[in-house]
């Protein structure tokens, strides 16, 4: 099984404001960058959305490791899911994005991991960057 890293970010102006995502899929010595964004949505959904549409892009089952400063996204993914999933995702926030994690991420192993955000992590400050031009794109769209 291949072991890819998977490098995250989301982005929102406002919240809920513009949006935008980036993750950085990373496998030797290949890259390849997905962003996008939504016009009316939150912080929260956009970091959720970067490693649900980075694990879609994998073409094959992988070992993928999540590199993310969201502690919503790392927790969500090392601790919080099974117990959300036996509850049937009673209050929680953003039900809908969880259950597409959870189909993005049958085939894979996957473990998150999570790094403190504007601290000169080289792919975080990337992604960063990314997310955020993405979120400024729409509004300026608009």
């Amino acid at each position: 099984m291949k072991k890819v890293k998977i490098f995250t970010d989301g982005s929102s102006l406002g919240n809920p404001g513009f949006g935008g995502w980036c993750a950085i899929l990373s496998y030797g010595d290949r890259r390849k960058v997905l962003k996008g964004g939504e016009d009316l949505t939150t912080n929260n959904r956009m970091e959720l959305t970067a490693p649900i549409e980075a694990l879609k892009a994998l073409k094959e089952p992988c070992e993928a490791e999540i590199v993310t400063d969201s502690s919503y996204v790392a927790k969500g993914i090392n601790e919080w899911l099974e117990g959300w999933q036996k509850k049937n995702f009673a209050k929680v926030k953003n039900p809908d994005l969880w259950k597409a994690y959870i189909e993005a991420s049958k085939k894979h192993k996957i473990c998150a991991v999570w790094v403190r955000g504007h601290n000169g992590h080289k792919e975080n400050e990337e992604c960063d960057q990314i997310a955020k031009s993405e979120a400024e794109a729409r509004r300026r769209r608009l």
